[in-house]
């Protein structure tokens, strides 16, 4: 009787770290190349410039960098500064049904800005070379509360090629793309505030 009841114990606390491990999530060969070829650049930073800008905006008249800061199985962290801000950071992760992009904005001190965490997520297997995000439903929620209206139709793309990497926002009437120049790395910055 006794070794029946060791037996049992064995057999849950096997099953419990069976399960404490974390499972690999499962990803289509298109979000997986997608997501390496950025990874490839890990630790590199590289200077951007506004390529398409509909309406343009002063704050983008400054020195743009892109960093590949953080890349773990599952997580990409890349902070992109708009010359002395650092209050972005795109962070793309593998989710098990595809592919998300948020938008983490911070303040200096490193406190949440109110309208952060938004972007979107995969609706198909994109190309290895360009992934497209649709504002998810917290996103749509947030830009509506902070009267960011036109922002709900937003869909953000990432495309990645050996010479450069490109964020572009679309949405009606509104286009914006950075292009940045992977051929030729840059000292790495500072961490982006709040990391």
């Amino acid at each position: 009787m006794h070794i029946k009841n060791w037996l049992i114990g064995i057999s849950i606390m096997a099953s419990s770290m069976a399960f404490s491990k974390e499972a690999p999530l499962v990803s289509i060969p298109t979000h997986d190349a997608f997501f390496s070829s950025i990874a490839q650049h890990c630790g590199k930073a590289f200077e951007g410039k506004v390529a398409v800008d509909n309406q343009p905006s002063p704050a983008f008249d400054a020195k743009l960098i892109m960093f590949v800061r953080k890349c773990e199985q599952a997580e990409l962290q890349i902070p992109f500064y708009v010359g002395d801000n650092a209050s972005r950071t795109w962070i793309i992760k593998k989710t098990g049904s595809g592919l998300s992009l948020k938008h983490d904005h911070r303040h200096k001190d490193g406190t949440d800005d109110p309208v952060t965490m938004y972007g979107g997520h995969t609706l198909g297997a994109g190309f290895n070379q360009i992934q497209s995000f649709p504002a998810d439903e917290y996103s749509k929620a947030l830009f509506a509360e902070y009267g960011l209206a036109q922002s709900i139709t937003n869909t953000w793309q990432i495309f990645i090629y050996p010479d450069v990497f490109s964020y572009r926002l679309i949405r009606d009437g509104r286009e914006f793309r950075v292009d940045f120049d992977l051929t030729t790395p840059i000292p790495e910055p500072d961490a982006p505030w709040g990391y």
